[in-house]
């Protein structure tokens, strides 16, 4: 039977800094009504569209699609994956990336074959990245026994809240960017491909302290769960290199003057600004930090890794540093095919959200194959699959006791003429705070 659905358009405005889509796909009849808060249905043979408003409006609206790259690949009945993640709502410049990847995914995914000759599909639900939201769409997803993986959420909170959900109804949630040290500690159907901040937060301490030679540092972080247990990671281990933390301030995820917070870290004299931000927060903390005179040293956690905080950021991004565990000037082969075929469909570079993404749906589609095509056989597929392929690992094997990507690191980048590259191991000049 053939794949009927029906498109919808969702416009986001200016003021969130990104272009967003909502597609929805009913497969059981072509009268289906389209749903405002969802992506429902992405099926694999939708041609791309591109719509856009006019400037007057200063909203662009982006169509996107999950397609093969050969069409008759893969046929018959799809293999249906869901993801929970934020089509709309201020996270929704990352659900945007995460579609592009999931397209490139497809592409290859399904132009081989797909899961031994079926297409794989996606049920893409608008979260907003909101807990509640993420609850709901965890209860479809199980209740719904085609869905035998899950993707999601973006952020750590809104996945943890759907995290018992999941584990009671055995349906891996494969939170690809959840990096909450807690996220896998839910139960054994909770697996991850993002570093653990209780990981990662120790090697930004060192990058700081040891590699930058900075002292006396001031942080600020996203008042989350997500952004509190980072801090307190990054604080405990700063001090242990030898650091102070001379202050630490939290802000709301809502939150667009940061201002008075920042008068209050310039008081504190410190050497050096760490930022526990997104890409759309952190540019403007950085601006209003240039505009108020503050030029100090500045460090970003890896959710900081965006082209939205360099276009966001504008001149004011210049020599921050931060880590990330994509860059798309990683010479391996795999790296610059994906990084070609993205600049090539896109017109940009990819960023780390859009890496894992891809990376989510190769691993998935690997279990899918070796595995199973069943819900038991991809929480036994997981648990054992070795030397699966990605863009951001080179492979992926799990660690058996973590459920996260075994060996996982980083690479340091620093932003320099617009751009992010590879920082050469120079320590950062420190200027006092004005």
């Amino acid at each position: 039977m053939a794949n009927p659905f029906r498109l919808s358009q969702w416009f986001a405005s200016a003021s969130q800094a990104a272009s967003q889509v909502s597609s929805q796909v009913s497969p059981q009849s072509a009268s289906t009504s389209a749903s405002p808060s969802a992506l429902h249905r992405l099926p694999h043979r939708l041609p791309r569209k591109l719509l856009t408003l006019s400037a007057a409006l200063a909203v662009a609206v982006a169509a996107l699609h999950l397609r093969p790259a050969q069409a008759a690949a893969a046929s018959g009945e799809p293999v249906w994956v869901g993801v929970s993640g934020p089509v709309t709502g201020q996270n929704a410049q990352y659900g945007l990336q995460w579609k592009r990847g999931f397209d490139l995914a497809l592409d290859d995914i399904n132009g081989d074959g797909g899961i031994k000759g079926r297409p794989l599909s996606l049920d893409f639900q608008d979260s907003q990245s909101d807990p509640r939201q993420a609850v709901a769409i965890a209860q479809k997803f199980v209740g719904d026994p085609r869905i035998l993986v899950e993707l999601g959420d973006f952020s750590s909170p809104a996945s943890m809240a759907a995290s018992p959900i999941y584990q009671r109804g055995k349906l891996i949630q494969f939170g690809f960017t959840n990096s909450h040290p807690d996220f896998t500690k839910g139960g054994d159907y909770m697996w991850s491909t993002s570093i653990s901040q209780a990981e990662e937060q120790p090697l930004l301490a060192d990058f700081v302290v040891r590699q930058l030679g900075l002292k006396r540092v001031a942080v600020l972080y996203l008042n989350t769960d997500w952004g509190r247990t980072s801090k307190d990671l990054f604080v405990k281990a700063a001090e242990q290199y030898g650091a102070t933390v001379v202050a630490a301030e939290g802000y709301q995820p809502d939150e667009k003057d940061y201002r008075s917070t920042l008068v209050r870290v310039r008081d504190a004299k410190p050497d050096s600004l760490v930022l526990i931000s997104y890409a759309p927060d952190g540019a403007q903390i950085v601006r209003q930090a240039r505009q108020a005179g503050v030029t100090l040293p500045t460090v970003g956690a890896s959710s900081l890794y965006s082209p939205k905080f360099l276009e966001l950021g504008g001149a004011a991004a210049e020599g921050v540093h931060l880590d990330s565990n994509f860059f798309p000037n990683d010479p391996r082969p795999e790296v610059q095919r994906f990084v070609t075929r993205y600049r090539a469909k896109y017109q940009q570079e990819p960023d780390a959200f859009a890496a894992r993404a891809y990376d989510a749906l190769l691993v998935t589609a690997t279990v899918l194959r070796e595995f199973g095509a069943s819900r038991e056989a991809a929480r036994k597929g997981f648990a054992q699959i070795k030397d699966a392929p990605s863009v951001v690992f080179g492979k992926v094997a799990f660690d058996p006791q973590t459920r996260r990507v075994a060996q996982a690191k980083n690479v340091h980048l620093i932003v320099k003429q617009g751009q992010f590259v590879v920082w050469q191991g120079v320590a950062a000049k420190v200027a006092a705070a004005k």
